[in-house]
């Protein structure tokens, strides 16, 4: 009981029997009532005896046949994976009644606790995740009388990691998909990898061996443009460069026919820049999966200039079909969540070089709730692929000489994170390790840059990166980039690991009070020197929210 109801997994029908948690299971929904005849007709003939009402229902005290310690037991083994949520706690706190009060005491036990959670912040968090969710696809020039282009063939140019994982998302919901490569070496490596990930997922006892056939059979590869002639919604998904995707915009510009929907998926790119190649470029519309795709629910739907509102409409309603949360996002640079990322991890950077360390920063943030600190994050995305984004950024970070140094030098070490081993930390298979290099690689970049290290405390870690990213959050609903802030929570909750139960960064930031957020911030740009007024500017709308007394984030 305490695993189910703890963590909420779902499980199936057949499970369910096992656990005696189901009597009899329905083979359809059509012979539901025949079959619960059939039950009862048997229950009947075999005199089967009756189950107590709850009131009368004997207390057979099965505490007494726990292990002493259990319960304490149980609390400690999981501290660690709750991260500080009080609703494991008053889970576990209502089965130990259950196990060690008389019914009636048990029952007004349970009742309290759920009194309790209703009104935690908690709860508060998680009820605006569930409407969150429910407003994501609310659009100005988009509404139900909008026309939806059909989509029954979809194709995938690039068959690498993400290319493969997109492809697997619409073999999941049944739909036939073409994956274009350019040299049959890549393909075949591709289309290994997908049925290699589905076996993986056999193995788990998520898919049936005849489900993975069937999956691997939707997915055609090809190395030839005329193979998508035909295609209605085609996703290029190719090395993260701008001239690299326009080029590959203006072959699907000649190849595929009037009316195909041509996506990007890009994650920091201009879209307006991809669609102006195009003589179509009202079809062109950003679709940011995230890594690795075929898991995760969060898609970055982005908006451009000229996107049709129709083309938006089809995308939004192809994106629930495959499973996906679609947040629709303006253009500039990073979009929603990388560019919150950015300030983020500036932070993070910076912090290293005035005195914190990898494990410490990362330890604040999980002790947050967040599924992974910022710096093992960099660590397992590639210190690589961020430094590629610094390079084509050099002109809008050069003010900043200090602006992610450490992570530059370790770039130039050959030190990319988990894929070489080495990165801010050491890694042995799956377990990480501190390196004290990377201290000492941090001091002596201090050093050449005149930065003074000191003991930096866990509230200024917190301080300095969340509220950051929150300002951040506030500069973009702002600009329109975001329709609504709980769009904003929505990304960094299903696309970063940003805890639902704190309801995202800015319900988290309500929380904290808006005024209080904007004095932490004001205090930093002058306690920080030159660094402070370099790059603590509060959001113009978080002042103008705080001067008229408001304590929710929203555009005014």
């Amino acid at each position: 009981a305490l695993k189910f109801i703890v963590s909420g997994p779902p499980i199936g029908t057949h499970r369910a029997q096992v656990l005696g948690l189901l009597d009899w299971v329905a083979p359809t929904a059509d012979s539901l009532l025949e079959t619960a005849k059939a039950l009862a007709v048997a229950l009947v003939s075999r005199q089967a005896p009756g189950r107590p009402c709850r009131p009368n229902w004997p207390h057979p005290n099965p505490g007494t046949a726990l292990l002493p310690g259990y319960f304490a037991d149980y609390r400690a083994a999981n501290q660690s994976r709750w991260k500080g949520q009080s609703a494991p706690q008053r889970v576990v706190a209502a089965i130990e009644a259950a196990c060690n009060l008389p019914l009636a005491e048990g029952l007004a036990r349970e009742g309290e606790l759920f009194k309790e959670a209703e009104a935690s912040s908690e709860s508060k968090a998680l009820r605006h995740v569930f409407f969150a969710e429910r407003e994501v696809g609310k659009l100005p020039g988009v509404d139900a009388n909008t026309p939806i282009r059909p989509i029954t063939q979809v194709a995938i140019i690039g068959a690498g990691t993400m290319g493969g994982g997109i492809a697997m998302n619409f073999a999941n919901a049944g739909m036939a998909v073409t994956l274009l490569e350019l040299k049959a070496d890549a393909l075949a490596r591709g289309l290994a990898q997908i049925r290699k990930n589905y076996e993986t997922s056999v193995q788990r006892g998520k898919l049936t061996a005849e489900q993975l056939e069937e999956r691997v059979a939707l997915i055609h590869g090809t190395l030839d443009y005329a193979d998508i002639a035909d295609a209605d919604l085609v996703i290029e998904a190719v090395f993260e460069s701008l001239s690299i995707k326009q080029q590959v915009f203006r072959t699907l510009d000649e190849v595929c026919k009037a009316g195909a929907i041509l996506a990007s998926n890009t994650s920091t790119l201009d879209v307006d820049a991809i669609a102006a190649v195009t003589r179509r470029p009202q079809d062109v519309v950003g679709l940011h999966f995230f890594s690795p795709a075929n898991v995760m629910r969060l898609l970055e739907v982005v908006r451009g200039t000229a996107t049709a509102p129709d083309v938006l409409a089809t995308t939004l309603k192809i994106a629930k079909r495959i499973g996906k949360i679609p947040v629709v996002s303006g253009v500039c640079f990073g979009f929603i969540g990388n560019r919150m990322l950015e300030p983020y991890s500036r932070e993070a950077h910076r912090l290293l070089l005035e005195g914190a360390t990898p494990a410490q920063i990362d330890q604040v943030l999980t002790g947050l709730g967040l599924a992974m600190g910022v710096i093992a994050m960099h660590d397992l995305a590639g210190i690589d692929v961020s430094f590629l984004v610094r390079e084509s950024r050099r002109d809008v970070i050069a003010h900043d000489p200090g602006y992610c140094k450490l992570a530059d030098a370790l770039y130039a070490l050959g030190r990319y994170g988990q894929k070489t081993g080495r990165g801010y930390y050491l890694y042995e298979g799956r377990e990480r390790k501190d390196d004290p290099q990377v201290v000492d690689l941090a001091e002596q970049i201090a050093g050449d840059l005149g930065i003074q290290r000191r003991a930096i405390s866990d509230q200024e870690i917190h301080d300095r990166c969340v509220l950051m990213l929150v300002n951040e959050g506030i500069q973009l609903l702002d600009e329109g980039i975001a329709q609504r802030s709980s769009d904003i929570d929505l990304v960094w909750i299903n696309g970063y690991g940003f805890p639902a139960w704190r309801g995202g960064p800015l319900h988290y930031a309500e929380g904290l009070g808006l005024a209080q957020v904007l004095e932490r911030i004001s205090h930093y740009r002058q306690a920080l020197g030159a660094y402070g007024a370099m790059w603590f500017q509060p959001a113009a709308l978080l002042e103008r929210l705080v001067a008229s007394g408001k304590t929710r984030v929203e555009r005014i």
